[in-house]
């Protein structure tokens, strides 16, 4: 069908094909408990979450688990070790980043007031072929709406909770799969969208385990930041081939990061 589109149509040949896209997965859960959650939407994620803010008042360090990745049809893909890696540690990163601007992370877990356990719960690999043609098709289009081609919508699900005194006091479960049209950036990497989702996913978990008031965020040098061995909180070389290529450039952390 796209073949058939001039450039100043292919964005209305897109948005035709993109009501072939399922929603995204927010069924399958690890968590301690579902009980109390309610459903939100924000953007284009969707989730479920709940959270006690008189007991998040009185958190102030929070020790963070590795994340851990479910297994299951829903997942979608065969994850190779490596792709597992990068995957949870891409999760783990985001989530050490925006936690590390509200608590004190800690190291010990004895001395947290919480617990942060977290996993990836649903994969849709991004189609790398139909991302290439998205980002070459994306340069017809004016303005600042991306253009992706159904062929090429990845999706992560993950989710979150905070433990203290062996009660769930915060918890998330969100996902969120690739838009036709939007600012969505096309990958040529199969984990390309997970990865970028990644972000968002820990801003939503961190807002919702936030006390109230919000505290002042706090800020760290290099010598100082508790999240150093994730590597940089800002990754300027995707950001630069980004604005070369039109394409999202996945980093592998662990190669960026401090023995």
């Amino acid at each position: 069908m796209l073949s058939h589109c001039k450039p100043a149509v292919i964005l209305m040949c897109v948005i035709g094909l993109s009501g072939c896209t399922s929603a995204p997965d927010i069924s399958h859960s690890t968590l301690s408990s579902l009980e109390g959650f309610s459903d939100q939407k924000t953007g284009r994620a969707r989730f479920k979450a709940k959270r006690d803010v008189s007991s998040l008042n009185e958190v102030k360090r929070i020790y963070l688990h590795p994340a851990k990745l479910t297994t299951g049809e829903h997942t979608r893909y065969v994850l190779t070790d490596k792709e597992k890696r990068v995957v949870l540690g891409e999760i783990e990163a985001q989530l050490c980043f925006e936690l590390s601007e509200r608590y004190e992370i800690t190291t010990t877990q004895t001395k947290s007031d919480a617990e942060i356990h977290s996993a990836v719960t649903w994969f849709e690999p991004t189609g790398a072929a139909a991302s290439g043609v998205a980002a070459v098709a994306g340069q017809f289009i004016p303005g600042p709406i991306g253009l992706r081609l159904p062929g090429s919508l990845g999706g992560l699900g993950a989710e979150a909770e905070m433990i203290r005194d062996d009660q769930q006091v915060a918890a998330i479960i969100w996902a969120r799969r690739a838009q036709a049209v939007g600012t969505d950036t096309p990958s040529l990497s199969r984990l390309g969208d997970a990865l970028q989702f990644a972000e968002p996913f820990a801003d939503e978990a961190a807002r919702i385990m936030s006390p109230e008031p919000a505290p002042a965020k706090r800020t760290y040098s290099r010598d100082t930041d508790p999240c150093l061995k994730h590597g940089s909180r800002v990754d300027a070389g995707g950001i630069a081939a980004r604005i070369v290529t039109g394409l999202y450039a996945p980093t592998d952390r662990d190669a960026d990061s401090e023995p």
